[in-house]
């Protein structure tokens, strides 16, 4: 028999369609599994059964009387708890933040969500406000990875990653501002997008300004697509929120990679170490876009490290978050993210505008890159996954989480569209991240490039529990 919760969105609306399946036996086993799953990983603050269950009641009539309220009717989908969702509480992983309501708005992509008939299953685990490359909070504790709970599953979406890898729904919402769809992404063997800055509108605006992004946490690159058709649509109370997509993102999944210019970076030009195991299973997927049709070089952008600059950005931005707090709510913080907040107040604005500086000619460059090519590839990480309830691995000499996750911040401080694709295990068994640049507004090659890897076997889909 089919196990429901191993089918990707595409495949469930196909499945209502034809009347194989109703959204009351898909969310009621999603739930089941959501349940199983979260002794062994942590992946939910909480979980939402009885409004799941209403919705999926009510969608399966609407496909009863051939009336679909919308693309994704009948779809469960998680939330990532940095992302307000009506009814119930947003507590950012921190014990800073009141339960108390109201809680009577949706972010612009919840919102979307609801218009399309998802069913929510729940909010999804981050560390506290989203500020670190690993998932775990004083409020939620730690979050852990499908392939072995003894290690991390990335951040700060690793709820979100750890639900989708284990069939608790199919589609989730992450947000990322250095690396925090495509980190978790690639450590626990999904495929996860940051599109391009204002493509999914967000509200609340974050404090860390246009580092931010929402994106699209999934089994796959159709439902990626998918999704991004629905919540990549503009809303009023997002002002920096891009105009209507120029197209379908499901529609363009077909044109494949044949003829796109490939940029192939194994180590950024020799300034990242990248281990081994993941080097093999990069190079081998690129090889594979090569049989599809690409025209792959190996070439690097010509940047060197931003670290500096994103700190500066970085946790100022965290400074801002915590500004509010008296001495109290200060002491229950993360130790970490406590330590940042700190470096960030102690910034003038004319550092903050230095690092703004450092932060456009980093966009020129790279936008005269992508005049050559279409497409950067590179590897989303340069480890795997490493130990559980640690912001760096052990023994690595790495002071914050930047140190291992070189690949990933600097495209956030470009605002490009920037896809993590499964392309491998290495000896432990553990997933390999394949990372997928596109100029600005280009999302649709992105999703192209990652769609054809996995219509050729060259990308990874999760097994279930």
């Amino acid at each position: 028999m089919t196990d429901l919760t191993e089918l990707t969105a595409v495949r469930l609306v196909d499945g209502y369609r034809k009347g194989e399946f109703s959204p009351v036996e898909v969310t009621r086993a999603a739930l089941e599994r959501a349940e199983r799953i979260q002794p062994r990983v942590n992946a939910f603050v909480r979980l939402t059964a009885e409004e799941a269950t209403a919705r999926a009641r009510e969608s399966a009539e609407r496909w009863r009387l051939g009336e679909p309220c919308g693309l994704l009717d009948g779809v469960p989908v998680t939330v990532k708890d940095i992302l307000l969702m009506r009814g119930c509480p947003t507590l950012r992983g921190s014990r800073t933040v009141s339960p108390d309501g109201p809680w009577d708005e949706d972010a612009p992509s919840v919102a979307r969500l609801r218009e399309h008939g998802a069913v929510f299953l729940g909010k999804t685990t981050t560390p506290e406000y989203g500020w670190k490359g690993v998932t775990d909070s004083p409020l939620s504790g730690v979050t852990r990875n499908p392939y072995d709970p003894a290690r991390t599953a990335g951040g700060s979406s690793g709820g979100a990653a750890a639900a989708v890898a284990l069939g608790a729904g199919p589609l989730a919402l992450g947000t990322d501002g250095g690396g925090s769809v495509r980190i978790p992404a690639s450590f626990c063997g999904i495929f996860g997008l940051k599109p391009t800055y204002g493509r999914v509108p967000l509200y609340p605006a974050s404090a860390f300004g246009t580092l931010s992004h929402v994106g699209p946490m999934t089994r796959d690159a159709a439902d990626a697509a998918l999704l991004l058709d629905v919540i990549g649509v503009p809303d009023s109370r997002d002002w920096s929120a891009l105009g209507p997509a120029p197209g379908s993102y499901t529609d363009a999944l077909a044109e494949g990679v044949r003829g796109l210019r490939v940029a192939y970076s194994p180590s950024l030009g020799g300034q990242v170490a990248v281990r081994p195991a993941v080097a093999t299973a990069v190079r081998r997927a690129v090889e594979r876009l090569a049989e599809l049709g690409a025209y792959v070089t190996e070439a690097d952008p010509d940047f060197a490290e931003p670290v500096d600059a994103f700190h500066t950005l970085w946790f100022s931005g965290a400074a801002r978050v915590v500004q509010r707090l008296g001495p109290r709510q200060r002491a229950v913080l993360d130790p970490g993210l406590r330590e940042i907040c700190a470096a960030g107040a102690r910034y003038s604005a004319l550092d903050y505008l230095a690092a703004v500086d450092v932060r456009m000619e980093l966009g020129r460059r790279m936008g005269r890159f992508h005049e050559s090519y279409d497409l950067l590839v590179t590897p989303t990480l340069p480890i795997t996954a490493f130990e559980a309830g640690a912001e760096v691995p052990k023994g690595s000499g790495h002071r914050r989480w930047t140190g291992w996750t070189p690949f990933t911040y600097p495209f956030n401080l470009t605002q490009q569209p920037a896809a993590s694709v499964p392309v491998g295990t290495d000896g432990d068994g553990l997933p390999v991240g394949l990372q997928l640049v596109a100029a600005r507004h280009r999302d649709d090659l992105v999703l192209r490039a990652a769609h054809a890897l996995y219509e050729a076997g060259g990308a990874l889909t999760p097994g279930g529990s």
